[in-house]
Formats: C-alpha cells, sequence, structure tokens
C-alpha cells in the first residue's frame, strides 16, 4: 500500500519527509508510525467512499422525484443544482473555518453536518414539498463541501509531489467505489417503490440509514489521533491574488467543466436510457453503476499510467475519448448509443485528481487550502452545467442535449495540451 501512494517502505514505519513542494505545497515533518499512518490512509478512504456514496444516489432521486412530482427536465435538475450550488457558497468559507479547527475537526464537523441533511429528508416526506428536498440536499450537500475541502489537500501533502496525481486518484478510486455501489442501492431500497407509491417516503429509511453511518464515523474520526496532518503554516495571501495563478484560474474553469459534464451526464443517463431503450427505471438504473464503475476502474489503472506517463498526456487522451464517445451517442441509438455514453465513465476517471494537481502547481508554501478551496468552488459546476442540459433537454430533446458536455470535455482538452506544452517548455 505505501508502494502505490509513492512512500518507501522504511518511510510507512517512521517518515520524516523534508519540505518538499507538492505542486506548491510544503509537507511537514510526519512523524507518524505504521499504525498512525494507516489510521490516516483508513480514514481518507472511508471518506472518500462515502462522498461517492451520497453524491451519486443524487442520479436516483432525479428520476424518482421527476415521477413523483410530474417534473421536466429543468425543474428536475434542480436537484443537482441545489447540491452543487452548495460548492460555489461553501466552500471557501469553508476554507477558512478549516485553517482554524484543522483537518480532523473539519471532517469531523463535514460528516456531522452531511448527516443532519439526511435526517431533513423527514419532514420534506410529511410536507410532500418539493422545495424542502432540495433545501435537505443544499445542507447535505454542504456537508460533503466540507469534507471535500479538507480530504483532497490531505492526500496531496501525505507523499512526494511526482505521485500526488497517483495517489490522489487512489483516493479518488475509492470515491468511485462509491458512486458504483449506490445506484444498486437506490434502485432497490428508492426505485422499486416508485411504481406503488405517489408520495416519496421511499426516501425516509435510506438516508436514515446513511444519517447513522456518518454519525458512527464521525464520532470514530473523532477520537483517532491525527494531529500529524494539521498544518499552522500562516498564509496571508488573498484569495483574489491565489486565484491570478494562472494554472489555477485555468484549472478552477477546467473543474467546472469536468464536474458539470460528469453530473450531467449521471443525472439523466436514466431517463436516457428509458427514452432510448423503452425500459422502466429500475431496469435502467444498474447502467448508472456502470457508468460511475468505468470511473471506479479507470482510477485503479490511473494509479499506474499516471506514473508511467505525464499527467497532462493522459488527461488530453481521456478528454478527446470522451468527446469522442459521446458524439458517437448523439448520432445513434439503441446499445450503441447507450455503451459509448456508458464508457465515457471511464474517461473521466483521472480528470479530477489530474486536474486538481496540475492546477496548484507552482502555489506558494502554505496556499494550499486556498487553492483547494476555490478548485472546490469550481464544483459549482455540476449545478450550471446539469440544469443548463436540462433546460436544452426540454427545448430540443435529451438526446441532443449532451452538447454541452462535449463542449466541457472540449476545454479539458485545451488544457491538457497546454499543461503538456507547458511541461515541455520548462524542462
Amino acid at each position: 500500500m505505501c508502494r502505490v501512494f509513492g512512500l518507501k517502505s522504511h518511510g510507512c514505519r517512521k517518515s520524516n519527509f523534508q519540505r518538499l513542494p507538492i505542486y506548491g505545497v510544503v509537507t511537514r515533518s510526519l512523524n507518524w508510525n505504521n499504525r498512525m499512518y494507516k489510521k490516516a490512509l483508513t480514514s481518507l478512504t472511508i471518506l472518500f467512499f462515502m462522498m461517492g456514496f451520497i453524491t451519486c444516489l443524487n442520479d436516483i432521486l432525479v428520476p424518482y422525484l421527476k415521477a413523483i412530482f410530474a417534473l421536466t427536465y429543468s425543474q428536475a435538475a434542480l436537484i443537482q443544482f441545489c447540491f452543487f450550488a452548495a460548492y460555489g457558497l461553501t466552500s471557501i468559507p469553508f476554507s477558512k473555518l478549516i485553517e482554524n479547527i484543522g483537518y480532523q475537526k473539519g471532517m469531523v464537523v463535514g460528516f456531522a453536518l452531511a448527516a443532519l441533511g439526511c435526517l431533513l429528508f423527514y419532514p420534506a416526506v410529511l410536507l410532500h414539498t418539493y422545495a424542502l428536498f432540495l433545501g435537505a440536499l443544499f445542507v447535505l450537500a454542504s456537508g460533503i463541501v466540507l469534507l471535500q475541502v479538507a480530504a483532497n489537500p490531505c492526500v496531496s501533502i501525505i507523499g512526494p509531489q511526482e505521485t500526488a496525481s497517483s495517489r490522489l486518484t487512489m483516493a479518488q478510486a475509492f470515491n468511485s467505489l462509491g458512486t458504483f455501489v449506490a445506484p444498486f442501492f437506490g434502485a432497490y431500497f428508492i426505485l422499486s417503490g416508485l411504481t406503488n407509491s405517489v408520495y416519496a417516503e421511499g426516501v425516509v429509511y435510506p438516508y436514515f440509514l446513511i444519517a447513522a453511518v456518518l454519525i458512527v464515523i464521525a464520532l470514530v474520526l473523532s477520537r483517532i489521533n491525527l494531529t500529524g496532518m494539521e498544518t499552522r503554516q500562516a498564509d496571508d495571501t488573498g484569495w483574489l491574488e491565489v486565484l491570478q495563478e494562472k494554472n489555477l484560474l485555468l484549472g478552477v474553469i477546467g473543474i467546472f467543466a469536468y464536474v458539470g459534464a460528469e453530473v450531467a451526464i449521471g443525472s439523466f443517463l436514466v431517463n436516457y436510457v428509458m427514452e432510448i431503450l423503452h425500459v422502466p427505471e429500475t431496469e435502467a438504473a444498474p447502467l448508472i453503476a456502470l457508468y460511475w464503475g468505468g470511473a471506479m476502474v479507470g482510477r485503479f489503472i490511473g494509479i499506474f499510467t499516471l506514473k508511467a506517463f505525464a499527467p497532462a498526456k493522459v488527461l488530453l487522451t481521456h478528454a478527446l475519448l470522451s468527446v469522442l464517445l459521446i458524439l458517437v451517442s448523439m448520432q445513434t441509438t439503441g446499445a450503441v448509443a447507450i455503451g459509448s455514453m456508458v464508457l465515457v465513465g471511464l474517461c473521466n476517471s483521472i480528470m479530477f485528481p489530474t486536474i486538481f494537481t496540475l492546477s496548484i502547481r507552482g502555489l506558494k508554501a502554505g496556499q494550499e487550502k486556498k487553492g483547494s478551496g476555490l478548485l472546490a468552488t469550481a464544483i459549482l459546476g455540476g449545478a450550471v452545467v446539469p440544469l443548463l442540459t436540462g433546460l436544452l433537454a426540454d427545448r430540443v430533446g435529451l438526446h441532443h442535449a449532451f452538447v454541452l458536455p462535449v463542449i466541457c470535455y472540449a476545454y479539458i482538452a485545451w488544457l491538457g495540451v497546454r499543461s503538456l506544452h507547458s511541461s515541455i517548455r520548462q524542462s
């Protein structure tokens, strides 16, 4: 495990990393023994799994609440809009919070806040009000935002810079494992009761169960000694000054485009399959698992491809393949259209960690929290692009509304070209 994360075996027993810049991040002297390192790694792994699981359940909520409340595509897209809008509104404040309370306490608060959001589904069901569901999702998402802002830099700073993309890809792979499991969970516990009810009570017990798990994780995490992960390094640089770093600014746009495209496809994939293959929700839902499962498989593969090839080159290849696959899907029908769209998930696999690590390259020491906060803010793309895709689908049909994700992936491909040229010039 240590070798996979770019750490030598003796480093796991007792690591004393020097002040090496990790894409602008300065490591501390982590005087951890093997047990402490495993606790940190396990905590981060569980955290990423739960973030993926909860986020992907939105792809089940979209067709579920669309049917319950008889929503249009654009109205159903408000589910993702409210969830991902939390990233735009809370990422920077949460970054400031983490500067004051540290990574570990930030993650504990994040789990607790996400649990509260799950519990708020109950009054939304009692009152059968769509707006209350959206409010509960916003609270739930706020907890996920806090976890994201705390977790991503943690993964980056516990090892050397040359394996930062690989290490974050490994963590994201467990995030994808959560997204792979969630559709099966949602299809069985939520969508299965859709034909027998005109109310939304099908979400109560699943989200109560999730809340209980989150509370347990928060309690356990609060009792683990992870003080070695904390940093008290001061940074007086303003947010706008950090954003003026060109790599970071372009990366913020890249994260916006990537998350927007990925979520737009996942949000409407059930309805897309139903429309093309004429099957019910319960039969279409497992294909979401294949979509997110492709990302999971790709991330485990990416642990090694990102070591063997330049990250920018891998990013470019995946983005171009995404564009090609979506265009094929838009121009075909049947199994070809569905299969090519599902395969985009495989291409998504390495995009977030690669864009993230390329973006914070060049940041000054101590600026990683602000950089992470700004990049987390860009996850707002998951709110905007699906909503625009839904509006377009109401006008021209869902089959051709995926032109917006094509534009997003085209930008990411350009970002890969630019990063590749920049690396060549520096060498």
